[in-house]
């Protein structure tokens, strides 16, 4: 009968022993979990609104949990103060120019810090200071800002549905292209031309690419022109040589205009002979009588000269004078 309660008694302890080692490690594993036993340092950052965040959610810092939210408390000008525990051994990375904002874990989860940011070339944090903050987009300007990017989708739908509606019904350019083949054939057409245009545009191109490496050959002209300075020099004599031409030339027609000028002045001069003659009534009619004289002298001199040959004193010598031209002509027609 005693070894009844004796069992009952140890029964007791092993159960009493477990609970209380049960209840110890669940305190080191909560403990654990908040960082409640870690080695921190405490920093600050000061948001106008929190969205529900609240003491112990966890600090995030490049996707890595670094420490936990120490207290939340409101302070002055509507202003919300933010205190977290950070881990001893997070705080090299964590630099003094890094900045706090606001966000969740996951999609719909508890609100977290999220420390992000900084330079190398800052120092790490220490005990007591504040991060600076970025506010966070809240729920309700997401939700707005969702609303009118559904509203815009909606009306992008309803106008690529009137386009579609217009396309079917073969209305504009694009449904005249799909519904009507003349349009098509028309647009064929077009293509083809083009397509002919191209290759007549790359044939031209091939000629003068053609005709431009012939130019470059050693013994062309272009090429001698341009490499060769005796034909360069020679060149440039002949355009010289040019140049002196039309220097002359145009010192002759200046001669030559002041020829003109002159005649023309001295044929208008009533004063010159030229002028004289054609201007003067008087001296052409003079003129006139000395030609009317020269010509009734030269008829009177024909007929004293036809009465001279039937005289007898020279009557000799004329017939002998005929002689002579007769036999010289008949001996120039036998030679």
């Amino acid at each position: 009968m005693r070894a009844t309660p004796n069992r009952r008694a140890v029964i007791v302890g092993i159960f009493v022993f477990l609970g209380i080692a049960i209840f110890i490690i669940t305190i080191l594993t909560l403990g654990s979990q908040k960082k409640t036993f870690a080695n921190t340092v405490v920093i600050k950052s000061y948001f106008e609104d929190v969205n529900g965040l609240k003491q112990g959610n966890n600090v995030w810092f490049s996707g890595v949990k670094v420490g936990t939210i120490k207290s939340v408390n409101l302070i002055g000008n509507a202003r919300v103060e933010v205190d977290m525990n950070i881990e001893h051994e997070s705080l090299p990375y964590i630099r003094k120019n890094a900045k706090a904002k606001l966000s969740t874990d996951g999609l719909i989860g508890n609100k977290i810090i999220e420390i992000y940011g900084g330079t190398a070339k800052a120092p790490q944090i220490q005990e007591g200071d504040i991060l600076n903050t970025d506010k966070l987009l809240s729920t309700d300007e997401m939700m707005a800002t969702l609303s009118k990017n559904n509203d815009n989708l909606l009306a992008i739908t309803d106008n690529f549905k009137m386009i579609s509606t217009k396309m079917a019904e073969g209305k504009g350019s694009i449904g005249k292209l799909l519904s009507d083949e003349t349009f098509a054939d028309e647009l064929n057409k077009t293509v083809v031309t083009l397509q002919k245009a191209s290759s007549n545009l790359e044939n031209l191109t091939a000629n003068v690419s053609n005709y431009t490496s012939r130019l470059n050959e050693k013994g062309g002209f272009a090429n001698d022109l341009v490499t060769d300075t005796v034909i360069f020099s020679r060149l440039r004599s002949m355009v010289s040589q040019l140049q002196q031409v039309a220097d002359k030339s145009k010192d002759v027609m200046g001669n030559l205009q002041t020829a003109t000028n002159t005649l023309n002045t001295g044929l208008t001069n009533k004063n010159a002979p030229a002028g004289m003659l054609l201007s003067d009534e008087k001296t052409a009619e003079n003129l006139k009588i000395t030609l009317q004289n020269l010509q009734s002298a030269s008829k009177k001199l024909d007929e004293d000269l036809e009465a001279a040959q039937h005289n007898f004193l020279l009557r000799g010598f004329f017939k002998k004078k005929a002689k002579t031209e007769e036999k010289a002509k008949k001996d120039s027609a036998s030679d």
